[in-house]
């Protein structure tokens, strides 16, 4: 009798905490991870950034578990949309035109957009002389539509930051435009030696984690969890973690 208590009571244990662990609320994050120092993968293929550490705390405090995937970076509102995810974290700017289709946590990290043009060229200082150059961005950015107001003589946009970078690298484009953070992350590496960035930051821009309209009670779980994060200094920790 003894025996068969135990074994039920061991079974009763393990239901109990099968039960914990299928009830935990899960929050499935997309990212394009070509926007380092925000995202990004390591040498493991895992997922790491300041993005990626700031939504899993995030997920952590609210009582979420943080499932991420690779999602190009155009297809993010759109799977946010269709609730494929529940969260876009991509270094993503809030903007008003995002703003209709999705909802924006509070921001969260403030930036600003700026050229990158290779260390030999002499002919492009600022913003202003973008016109008639050749001009590399990423696809659905903010970078995409400064370069195209920039009257220049082609704008390609590309799937990654990486590639649109490699272009001016290459030669075979005058400029990328793309947010100020990322810029000097990419100059520090050995891709980035021979390139530099030029004239002011152009406009401040602040980011936002992007949630379906309809998920309410998430949203005001994100909020809440990033307010508990910047009070207790866990997100000042992670700041200077990625940004020194």
């Amino acid at each position: 009798m003894k025996k068969l208590f135990v074994l039920a009571l061991l079974g009763i244990m393990a239901f109990a905490t099968f039960t914990c662990s299928a009830a935990q609320k899960v929050l499935r994050v997309g990212t394009e991870p070509t926007f380092a120092p925000f995202e990004f993968t390591n040498e493991q293929g895992e997922f790491v950034g300041f993005d990626m550490d700031l939504i899993r705390a995030m997920g952590k405090e609210a009582g979420y578990k943080v499932e991420i995937q690779n999602i190009g970076f155009d297809g993010l509102i759109p799977a946010v949309q269709s609730n494929i995810i529940d969260c876009a974290a991509s270094g993503m700017t809030i903007t008003e035109a995002r703003s209709k289709v999705v909802t924006f946590s509070n921001p969260y990290y403030t930036a600003g957009l700026l050229v990158m043009v290779r260390k030999d060229n002499k002919d492009i200082k600022s913003y202003a002389d973008l016109k008639g150059k050749n001009i590399a961005c990423q696809i659905g950015t903010t970078g995409e539509n400064k370069s195209r107001a920039a009257g220049g003589k082609s704008v390609t946009a590309y799937n990654t930051n990486v590639e649109a970078c490699m272009e001016v690298v290459n030669g075979t484009a005058d400029a990328v435009i793309n947010d100020a953070p990322v810029v000097a992350f990419y100059l520090k590496t050995p891709a980035g030696k021979n390139c530099k960035s030029v004239g002011d930051i152009l406009e401040a821009e602040e980011y936002g984690f992007a949630f379906n309209k309809n998920n309410v009670q998430l949203i005001k779980d994100m909020n809440k969890a990033l307010a508990t994060l910047k009070k207790n200094g866990e997100y000042d920790k992670l700041y200077a973690k990625w940004f020194n």
